[in-house]
């Protein structure tokens, strides 16, 4: 199948390259880049060259993407809702890693993105990408919208123990933690290495934009805050409800077990990994504990915010879509160290 890709020269539009460079059903035959058009794949980034020796970046277009089997869209909040309409006409499928047409209600979009949305009547015609939740939905889906990092983090962490009835869906609180390569390649002053690096910072305070996205797929009230911790790939994030009662409590690690004892690419321990053990696969290792003193579940979520927190997460959700193999294309092993 024919693939093309809309904003490859980002981290995420790289890091889908550097996936379907292996996929043995996919092949990029576009790669599109406003500010690299022009430029070879391999020349602004050498580790895609064996895989890319003659394909060059060309401007945004969605004329040069008709005809294709599907199309990947890796672009800042806001862009791709300019080209989806007209792919929605012409492609088989369209896989946003943005967040453009992952939230149902429009009304939300100007007050948590500060953007009215320009394309409301497709909302309703995406699925939503977290194939853990979504498997079946998402068979055959010609429009998907595949959830980014903090949000499939905190989902996968927290979803289970809300649908069992395990903690209250009021007053959640998740605190994550990103690596910097979540912000994009793009630079700025506060990305800036001797800015970040020996440092830790929260950002988004209260109104993270990510908010609502996590209340819908969780299905409980979330206060969520984002933080930057000195490291290029991860997400940690660790979340707190409170429990129903004792009994339900001591079942949490349980219900995490028991949601995902089948999945392919969601690992359930009885301690707490690092970040640095999903670093680069689509692998996502979570765990819980219950505090009988205070009466809460903490559960716990580590992944690599570009492979299941965006590229990885996006392949995975169009293999379901094109009726491939899961897991085709897509590491399940940790590079460590």
């Amino acid at each position: 199948m024919r693939i093309g890709v809309a904003g490859a020269s980002g981290y995420l539009g790289a890091e889908l390259l550097r996936l379907l460079a292996g996929h043995p059903s996919l092949e990029v035959a576009v790669a599109q880049a406003d500010t690299s058009a022009g430029i070879q794949v391999a020349t602004l980034y050498p580790n895609l060259a064996p895989g890319y020796r003659d394909l060059v970046f060309s401007p945004l277009d969605p004329a040069g993407l008709h005809g294709l089997d599907a199309v990947f869209i890796a672009l800042p909040s806001g862009r791709s809702q300019d080209l989806v309409p007209a792919l929605a006409r012409s492609v088989p499928l369209v896989v946003d890693l943005g967040g453009d047409f992952r939230l149902r209600d429009p009304s939300l979009y100007p007050v948590w993105y500060g953007f009215e949305h320009r394309a409301p009547e497709l909302l309703g015609r995406f699925v939503y990408g977290l194939p853990e939740l979504f498997r079946h939905e998402l068979a055959g889906a010609p429009l998907v919208a595949a959830p980014g990092c903090y949000v499939t983090a905190a989902t996968l962490a927290l979803a289970p123990l809300v649908k069992e009835g395990l903690i209250e869906p009021t007053g959640v609180i998740v605190d994550a933690a990103s690596g910097t390569s979540g912000a994009g390649r793009s630079p700025s002053a506060d990305m800036h290495h001797p800015f970040v690096n020996e440092s830790f910072s929260a950002y988004g305070l209260i109104n993270h934009r990510h908010t609502p996205e996590m209340e819908q797929a969780i299905g409980a009230q979330i206060l969520f805050t984002a933080h930057l911790a000195p490291m290029t790939r991860g997400i940690l994030a660790t979340c707190y409800g409170r429990a129903v009662d004792g009994h339900s409590g001591s079942r949490a690690l349980e219900a995490l077990q028991d949601a995902y004892h089948d999945e392919p690419f969601v690992q359930v321990s009885a301690v707490p990994r690092p970040t640095r053990d999903t670093y680069g696969s689509n692998t996502v290792q979570v765990t819980a504990r219950y505090d009988d003193r205070t009466g809460h579940v903490v559960a716990l979520a580590a992944l690599d915010n570009l492979v299941k927190g965006g590229a990885g997460q996006a392949i995975q959700a169009a293999n379901l879509a094109l009726g491939l193999e899961e897991t085709l294309g897509l590491p399940t092993i940790g590079l460590v160290p």
